[in-house]
């Protein structure tokens, strides 16, 4: 017969107690249920209370601790900033000890004059063998000391539509001239750029370093006693990194020819030497390095043969023995440890809101390197070249802050988690195409829709005669895009600039993602109008004023592909213009159309190559439908290329309307 446990040995235990005073009251209900006569005297100044509440003292307080931990290791319920960081850093997502100041400051350079011809054929223009290029990093300074740097290079040599270059003549002698000032816009933002060396003996896993000074915005580099460049990366498991070069011309580049368009070439860099940063709660950054402590390259896989079995044939294997995953890590896999060498760092640190300063008040370069082939060229003239530099900020900085509060960096890297940085959706491809950087190419617009395939059976013999339909390839996207020339019209993007966008795709496009880079098509249009003015309005002032009206409806900068052209749209902002009365059809408009029914105003396609049109012909009239004009189903985007030639108003009367 088995041994039972006496019904009086099972005491009923409560485990929803959470406070002082439930503790205290299961306790005194214990005592009396379980030991009725051992102890009965509940007095509250009787030793055996303070027993129980002591007792209940201690849970309470276990109880808070409990509460408190499980509460901390929830991100939208956390209060602690150790926690908060910790848990926003796993996300990814990096808290901001400050935030520097962004603004735009204006770059001048002198430059001499040069010619071609004699006499009537003379033209003289700016000699740009003596243009200069300025590196990322030039340190400025404002009236109020605060420092500034250059985020972008500042290369007088190209110009393109959005990083344009004003040239003007600067100096000239019997109205010839002598110098031309050129000037380009670059942006900027403040802090402090310092540089600290560390130095390493033998390499030791999972190194750290922490810099000296708080509040640090970047790292700008970290360069080794060998000349190598370390890179950061947001985990040290990612092997690659950006990279850019100067589109020059050197044998086998045949991306030179579109240097105007692509100035820089992006590439991507399989690196060892690599970093993260990690930002403690007492506000200073934390540089961490991998495992690596082996000279031999990267694993594609870990663990390797080596690590696990033998390599020869017939050997006998160790696929069922238990391995220490750290015996695998003995690899660069996950970045190089330095050894045996200093590293030279350099960061900028500091914000806040007195970096926002006024107009005007940036003036002084207290550092900058620059890059000029002085090959043939005259040595006086270079050195007056080199001292002709001057900046200027016409607008105010602005975006200087503080550091974000808890509560920001929560919500913050509840966003960014969301958000994360891969690109899933149509939406998340067309934006990383456009925060694509200016220097690899410019992105004017862009459309990316399922790629499709014909049925092949639409040929068969069963379907003869039967239109073509196509299949969905659900494992392939087609990105078309447009790009702007040097007067800001849309065209074609060339080899380089497509060769930009998918290098930089690569590191957020799914694996089972294929991303088709075509070109969309460009539809220019023309517009024509006839309005009745009010009385008492001057006819050519109310016509000039609606063919501005016009060029602000057909501003590129608004327009997308795939967009339609809503007529009454159109006629609406005409007629708000003062002075109009009423917007009326041409007369030329459709004449198997009857009055009523033409359109208020007319839209014509523009299409000869010859006269600088995209070549592309269209039949506007049967893409009308209900007063709205759509694109072709083959992506593509309307252009009103020439405002002041494609816009034909007429003033045909006047209305008695006040």
């Amino acid at each position: 017969m088995p041994y039972s446990v006496p019904k009086t040995s099972v005491k009923e235990v409560r485990y929803l107690n959470k406070d002082f005073s439930s503790f205290k009251a299961n306790l005194i209900e214990f005592a009396k249920v379980y030991f009725p006569n051992t102890y009965n005297d509940f007095n509250e100044s009787s030793p055996g209370m303070m027993f129980i509440e002591m007792a209940s003292y201690v849970g309470d307080v276990l109880s808070y601790y409990v509460d408190n931990q499980f509460k901390e290791s929830l991100l939208a319920f956390a209060e602690e900033k150790r926690t908060v960081f910790n848990m926003a850093q796993s996300f990814g997502y990096t808290p901001k000890l400050a935030t520097p100041a962004f603004g735009q400051i204006e770059v001048f350079q002198i430059v001499p004059a040069a010619s071609s011809g004699t006499g009537a054929s003379y033209q003289p223009y700016p000699d740009l063998n003596y243009s200069m290029k300025i590196d990322t990093g030039m340190q400025l300074k404002a009236e109020n000391g605060v420092v500034f740097r250059t985020v972008d290079d500042v290369n007088f040599k190209f110009s393109s539509s959005y990083d344009p270059m004003d040239i003007t003549v600067y100096e000239s002698s019997d109205n010839v001239p002598v110098s031309y000032l050129l000037q380009k816009k670059v942006k900027v933002e403040s802090g402090e750029i310092t540089t600290e060396r560390y130095s390493f003996g033998t390499a030791e896993k999972y190194v750290r370093i922490a810099l000296n000074n708080n509040n640090v915005t970047e790292v700008i580099s970290v360069t080794d006693d060998d000349g190598n460049n370390w890179h950061e990366v947001p985990f040290l498991a990612q092997d690659t990194v950006y990279t850019d070069t100067e589109n020059a011309n050197t044998d086998g580049n045949e991306s030179y020819q579109y240097k105007d368009q692509a100035p820089y070439l992006l590439k991507l860099l399989k690196t060892a030497r690599r970093f993260t940063t990690y930002i403690r709660t007492d506000n200073r950054t934390e540089l961490r390095f991998g495992a690596g402590i082996s000279d031999s390259p990267d694993e594609e896989l870990i663990p390797n043969p080596d690590s696990v079995g033998s390599t020869l044939p017939g050997s006998p294997t160790y696929l069922g023995t238990a391995f220490d995953p750290s015996n695998f890590l003995n690899t660069r896999t996950y970045g190089q440890s330095p050894s045996n060498t200093t590293l030279v760092i350099t960061y900028r640190y500091g914000g806040g809101v007195n970096h926002n300063v006024r107009s005007n008040t940036i003036k002084s370069i207290t550092d900058s390197t620059t890059t000029l082939d002085t090959t043939g060229l005259n040595a006086g003239l270079v050195n007056q070249v080199r001292n002709s530099f001057a900046i200027n900020n016409q607008n105010p900085t602005s975006g200087g802050k503080g550091a974000e509060s808890v509560g920001e960096v929560k919500q913050n890297t509840l966003a960014y988690f969301q958000a994360q940085t891969r690109a899933v959706t149509k939406a998340d491809y067309i934006t990383r195409v456009y925060a694509l950087p200016a220097k690899y190419g410019n992105i004017a617009k862009a459309y990316i829709v399922q790629d499709s395939q014909i049925d092949p059976s639409a040929g068969t013999i069963e379907n003869e005669g039967a239109p073509p339909t196509r299949i969905a390839n659900p494992l392939a996207l087609n990105l078309y895009v447009l790009g702007y020339d040097a007067g800001k019209q849309l065209t074609k993007v060339n080899q380089a600039v497509k060769e930009n966008i998918q290098t930089y795709l690569t590191q957020f496009r799914m694996i089972t993602d294929a991303v088709n880079i075509k070109d969309a098509y460009v539809i220019n249009v023309g517009v024509k109008f006839n309005i009745l003015t009010k009385t008492g309005y001057n006819g050519e002032q109310v016509i000039l004023q609606a063919v501005q009206r016009v060029k602000d409806f057909f501003n590129l900068e608004k327009w997308q592909i795939g967009q339609p052209i809503v007529l009454s749209d159109l006629a609406y902002q005409i007629s708000l213009v003062d002075g109009v009365s009423a917007v009326v059809p041409p007369d030329d408009v459709d004449d198997d159309v009857s009055a009523q029914d033409r359109p208020p105003v007319q839209i014509v396609n523009k299409y000869d190559a010859d006269a600088g049109y995209s070549g592309n012909l269209y039949d506007i009239r049967s893409a009308t439908k209900e007063g709205v004009i759509y694109p072709s189903m083959d992506p593509s985007c309307f252009e009103l290329k020439f405002p002041n030639l494609d816009i034909q108003g007429r003033v045909v009367g006047t209305s008695g309307g006040n």
